[in-house]
């Protein structure tokens, strides 16, 4: 799964946001990741390392 994403892009997520959707859109990338919900607008950002572990599928790069 390593750099498979760049900005722009939307990821599919193991776990479910709370608002019922795992998709996210990637808005910055680096030593941390910045993702945008797809259904409510959140944005969360990760450590590299973690938003690897935790990312299940690139839809869209």
């Amino acid at each position: 799964m390593n750099n498979s994403y760049q900005v722009g892009s939307i990821v599919v997520m193991k776990k479910e946001h709370p608002c019922r959707t795992n998709e996210w859109t990637v808005v910055r990338t680096g030593a941390d990741i910045k993702i945008k919900c797809n259904n409510c607008g959140r944005f969360v950002m990760l450590p590299r390392i973690e938003f690897n572990k935790k990312v299940k599928k690139v839809i869209k790069v």
